[in-house]
C-alpha cells in the first residue's frame, strides 16, 4: 500500500497550500450497498486525481483506494492506479487486491442454469503491474505481470463443480495500445485501442488474448456517444476464475461478474450520456454479448443488457463524475453500480 500512502501524504501537503493549483485532489465518498453474495456492505472510496506536472502535454493521472466490509465479516481492500510520467513518455497501471469474499459460480457455458448456482468462499489476492513506453502518436508499447491466488476455496455444496478449488497463476503479458482519450476517468472524445497477449503459467498453461476497442464522440449539443467492442480469447482449460466472462462494472453491466463464462467472450457496449444540467446528467446504457467455446457457437446465445445511469459532477475543473447505474440483463439478472468515473 506504499503508493496509496505516498498519495495521502502528498495530498495532505497539497490541501495545506489550497487554491486551484493543487497537484493532487482527493474525492472521498462513503460506500453503502447490498449484493446477493455479501448482503449489506459498507466502506469508503478515495479517488486521487493527479495533475503532477501541470502542463498542456501530460494528461491527468488517477488512483483509487477502496475498502469494503460486510455484515458477514467479509473484507475487500483494493488499490488501483493509472499514471503518466512527464510529457507522457511512460505510462504505468496497476492493481493490488486482497479480499476474503463469497462469490457465485454457475459453471462454464453460454446458457448455464441459475439452478446450478454454487456459493463458495475464498481468500484471494491479485497483483497486476504494467509499464509502457510512448512510441509516438500516443502509441504505447510494453507489458507487465499478473499474479492471482485463490486459497481456502470452500464450496457450499461439495462435488458440484470439481474445478472450483484452490489455484494460482502467473501471467506475463505484452501489449500495444493507442490512447487519445481526453480524460481517463470521463472521456468525451478520442479513442482507446488495445491488443494484448498474456502467457499464463499454472497447473495447465494457457494464453489470454484481448482486443479492446473504444471510441468516444461529443456532439455540439453536448451529448457524448461512447462505444466499446471487447473480445477475450482463452486457450486450453484455465483455472475456473480465469475464463473469459461477462458481468461486473468494467465488462458487461447487468450481470454478476462471471455469471456466464467460457473460453471466449465478445461484446458490444454503447452508452449515450446527456449534457450536464445543474451538475447532473443521465446515461442510457445498452449492449449485447456472446459467450462461446468456438466460432460454431458464436451465435448460439446472445445476452443483452440495458439500463439507465445518473451522473453527478464532483469536480468541474477536472471533469470527474460520480456514477450510479442500474442495468438489466436477461432473465432475472441485474446490477446496481456506484463508482467514480465511467465504466469504459
Amino acid at each position: 500500500m506504499g503508493f496509496a500512502a505516498a498519495l495521502w501524504g502528498q495530498a495532505a501537503n497539497a490541501e495545506k497550500r489550497g487554491g486551484a493549483e493543487r497537484k493532487i485532489k482527493v474525492l472521498p465518498i462513503p460506500a453503502l450497498g447490498y449484493s446477493p453474495e455479501t448482503k449489506t456492505y459498507f466502506g469508503a472510496i478515495g479517488l486521487f486525481n493527479i495533475d503532477w506536472y501541470q502542463d498542456s502535454i501530460t494528461r491527468k493521472s488517477n488512483a483509487k483506494v477502496e475498502f469494503n466490509y460486510t455484515l458477514n465479516q467479509q473484507l475487500v481492500l483494493e488499490q488501483e492506479w493509472n499514471y503518466f510520467s512527464k510529457a507522457e513518455r511512460w505510462f504505468t497501471d496497476g492493481l493490488i487486491h486482497t479480499s476474503e469474499y463469497p462469490d457465485f459460480y454457475y459453471g462454464v457455458g453460454a446458457n448455464t442454469s441459475a439452478q446450478s448456482e454454487l456459493l463458495f468462499a475464498s481468500i484471494r489476492s491479485v497483483v497486476r503491474l504494467g509499464l509502457y513506453r510512448n512510441m509516438g502518436r500516443q502509441v504505447f508499447l510494453g507489458g507487465g505481470i499478473r499474479y492471482v491466488n485463490f486459497e481456502g476455496v470452500t464450496p457450499e455444496t461439495l462435488g458440484l463443480f470439481q474445478e472450483v478449488k484452490d489455484g494460482n497463476n502467473v501471467g506475463i503479458r505484452a501489449a500495444v495500445f493507442q490512447d487519445s482519450r481526453n480524460n481517463l476517468l470521463n472521456p468525451t472524445k478520442g479513442h482507446y485501442y488495445l491488443v494484448e497477449l498474456e502467457q499464463n503459467f499454472s497447473r495447465r498453461n494457457y494464453f489470454i488474448f484481448k482486443l479492446d476497442l473504444r471510441k468516444y464522440h461529443q456532439f455540439q449539443s453536448g451529448f457524448v456517444f461512447s462505444n466499446r467492442i471487447y473480445n477475450s480469447f482463452v486457450t486450453n482449460r484455465p483455472n475456473f476464475y480465469d475464463y473469459s466472462m461477462i458481468g461486473g462494472d468494467r465488462l458487461v453491466r447487468g450481470y454478476l461478474l462471471g455469471r456466464y463464462r467460457n473460453n471466449h467472450v465478445s461484446t458490444v457496449q454503447t452508452e449515450l450520456r446527456t449534457p450536464m444540467r445543474w451538475k447532473m446528467g443521465l446515461a442510457f446504457i445498452g449492449g449485447i454479448s456472446s459467450v462461446y467455446d468456438d466460432w460454431n457457437t458464436f451465435y448460439a446465445v446472445a445476452h443483452p443488457n440495458y439500463g439507465l445511469g445518473l451522473r453527478v459532477l464532483m469536480d468541474q475543473k477536472d471533469n470527474v463524475n460520480f456514477r450510479v447505474d442500474y442495468v438489466l440483463g436477461d432473465g432475472s439478472n441485474s446490477g446496481l453500480y456506484i463508482s467514480f468515473g465511467e465504466s469504459f
